[in-house]
């Protein structure tokens, strides 16, 4: 039987306040932004295009008639972009901005003929004009969803209540953005002053020429002879002054310049740029955030009843329709915070020191039972709650609300938003998953019974198989390939400390890939075989404790009294030993259940491996009536691996 609501007592509800029924908020929900309009396709087109056109573009070598000095129009545009992609997901009006300014930028600097030449450019105004289009129909579908909100909501609108007045937002933001755009303009005042002093030092030397007669890449040196002298200079880009060639040099003393590489700012000029994306990015959202505040103090606001609850894991308002007394449908999500009148907060704070000790032991007593029965998950799930929601929802606004905290306190608060409306359906935001809906983990844990796996299971004379299988084998090869790459950039470069900590991560990946490319578990009459990495183990029946799926990894759990018997013969450990332990043999990775997920196979392979064997432990009369064979117990091919691996490494020092 379903507990009813937390109700809200009439006072708090404004008169002639609608309910969002269910039939109203499921034409809001066919409303959301079709799935191309996602923001991660916007942002992976602009990130792949803008890759392509970088490496097709030609570097301009740095010569003494256009030296490689400090760029920072270019290096402005490259922060437009960067704050482009991300306001692409978070606002979609500045991100329109921003994408003309980079595009207009480029093409009045390149030229327009020039510019719509290079297929590179080409195919990153192709990506601006998807993401331009995708961000275009989000804002037209807001626009649909509001217009659906206020036709459910009618002509009753009522001002916020005075909590919600003097709810702030966007402080935290400038907080940040404040001190991060100082930076940025300190490394800006720093690299100028580099710059600075280079033109004063160089505007009363006259430059020479001299014959580059040694070029060392790896210190970015170049040794240059004006007559009978060398000099030795540093370079940025020695691969641009091959030998025997002719370059320009400024001397004053020990003082040796390139005119072509007059400094090296690129530090200060990382700094600046760091520092205005995420200053920047601060700044905006604080904007927004106090936009939309004064936008909720402006007038009266549309109201609509409806019923919120608080996500048992991970703290967001999801808000249903007022007559889904069950909670099934969820329409949108955002995280809030409580919202305070002044008085209230010197009220609380007075009351506080009036309280006597006794009183303050027992309450912090009682908020560490209920910190500690959140993080063992023995808190009950938060309940539903009737509430009356301020304002228009609509995918990427903010809302306020008032609703009872619970039954036994009584009291009623007011709640804002902190975060972006987001639709609780796939489209736009994801598919989102529901409050009371238990996450992947706990879907595992929450294991079939074994009355109904042993149910799709018949006796069989010849023992069962769980191997590797496509999904597991494609994880394995994609290991084998980080594997050989990294042993090539090992031994490809030059030795050092951190050298010595890559065959601990090298020794991972053949045990990972191993486990992955031939991992098989095999039940016979006499109990389970476990083909891992290295070695393949055998563990009784009668020793057999457990057999689960965690992850992506199948578990036997044993009381293990003596050493594992690595062939076919029984193990012979006594069961009545009083020191017995219970030890665990793991498969690590079986699989990846995300990806079999996706490709519509249903539960992962592992779960159904770990349902099955778990059903042969309780149920004995499931059991295989025969050994299992050499051939059927597994073969491990961790050793296999390693010879190939070092045939790679010999390959690669030799070649």
């Amino acid at each position: 039987m379903s507990t009813p609501p937390v109700p809200l007592p009439a006072e708090h509800i404004p008169p002639g306040t609608a309910d969002w029924r269910s039939s109203d908020a499921r034409r809001w929900l066919a409303a959301v932004p079709a799935a191309w309009a996602h923001p991660l396709w916007a942002v992976l087109a602009l990130v792949a295009t803008g890759f392509w056109y970088v490496a097709a573009s030609p570097t301009a070598p740095c010569t003494s008639a256009e030296p490689c000095g400090t760029d920072w129009l270019g290096l402005g545009f490259a922060v437009v972009l960067l704050l482009t992609l991300y306001w692409v997901a978070r606002q979609p009006r500045l991100a329109l901005a921003g994408l003309g300014l980079v595009v207009a930028g480029h093409l009045l600097d390149g030229g327009f003929a020039v510019a719509l030449e290079e297929p590179s450019w080409l195919g990153f105004i192709v990506a601006a004009a998807f993401a331009a289009a995708g961000m275009v129909h989000r804002l037209a579908v807001a626009g649909r969803q509001r217009a659906l909100a206020r036709a459910a909501a009618g002509p009753v609108a009522h001002q916020v209540p005075a909590a919600a007045l003097t709810f702030q937002r966007g402080r935290a933001s400038f907080v940040l953005a404040a001190p991060l755009l100082a930076v940025a303009a300190f490394g800006y005042w720093q690299a100028q002053q580099i710059a600075d002093a280079y033109e004063e030092r160089a505007a009363g030397l006259t430059p020479v020429s001299g014959t580059v007669t040694k070029v060392d890449d790896e210190e970015y040196r170049l040794t240059v002879t004006v007559g009978e002298r060398g000099y030795e200079v540093e370079t940025a880009f020695p691969e641009d002054f091959p030998v025997d060639s002719t370059v320009d040099l400024l001397v004053d003393g020990d003082w040796v310049r390139l005119p072509a590489e007059p400094y090296d700012v690129f530090g200060w000029e990382l700094l600046v740029a760091s520092g205005l994306v995420v200053g920047l990015a601060f700044l905006a959202n604080g904007a927004d955030g106090r936009t939309r505040c004064r936008r909720l103090r402006r007038g009266p606001l549309p109201v609509l009843r409806v019923l919120v609850r608080e996500g048992h894991d991970d703290g967001k308002t999801w808000v249903y329709a007022a007559d889904d007394l069950t909670g099934e449908r969820p329409l949108l999500h955002f995280h809030s915070l409580f919202a305070f009148e002044e008085e209230d907060k010197r009220g609380h704070e007075d009351d506080a020191h009036d309280e006597d000790d006794a009183y303050v032991d027992e309450e912090i007593v009682e908020e560490l039972r209920k910190v500690g029965a959140i993080l063992k998950r023995e808190d009950p799930p938060p309940p539903l709650r009737e509430a009356v929601l301020y304002g228009l929802p609509y995918v990427g606004t903010e809302l306020a609300f008032v609703a009872r905290e619970d039954e036994d306190s009584g009291e009623v608060t007011v709640e804002c938003s902190v975060t972006a409306v987001k639709a609780a359906v796939p489209g736009l935001t994801g598919t989102a998953r529901q409050p009371h809906t238990p996450r992947p983990v706990e879907q595992q844990r929450r294991r079939r019974p074994v009355d109904q796996v042993a149910a799709s299971m018949a006796p069989s004379l010849a023992p069962r198989v769980w191997a590797a299988h496509g999904v597991s084998r494609a994880l394995g090869v994609f290991l084998l390939v980080v594997q050989g790459s990294g042993v090539w950039a090992v031994l490809d470069g030059d030795m050092s400390w951190s050298s010595l900590l890559a065959p601990i991560g090298l020794y991972l990946l053949v045990t990972s890939a191993s486990t992955a490319l031939n991992w098989r578990l095999t039940a016979d009459r006499d109990g389970l075989w476990v083909a891992g990495p290295w070695r393949v183990r055998h563990v009784p029946w009668d020793q057999v404790t457990d057999v689960r799926c965690s992850a992506s990894d199948i578990v036997v759990g044993r009381s293990q009294h003596s050493t594992d018997s690595t062939d076919s013969q029984d193990s012979q450990d006594s069961q009545d030993s009083p020191d017995a332990r219970a030890s665990e043999l793991r498969l690590s990775p079986t699989g990846w259940a995300w990806l079999e997920r996706r490709l519509g196979h249903g539960e992962a392979y592992c779960v159904r491996a770990a349902d099955e064997a778990r059903a042969l432990l309780h149920r004995p009369e499931l059991r295989p009536r025969e050994k299992a064979a050499p051939r059927q117990q597994g073969m491990p091919v961790g050793p296999l691996i390693v010879v190939f691996s070092v045939l790679w490494g010999a390959a690669v020092l030799l070649l």
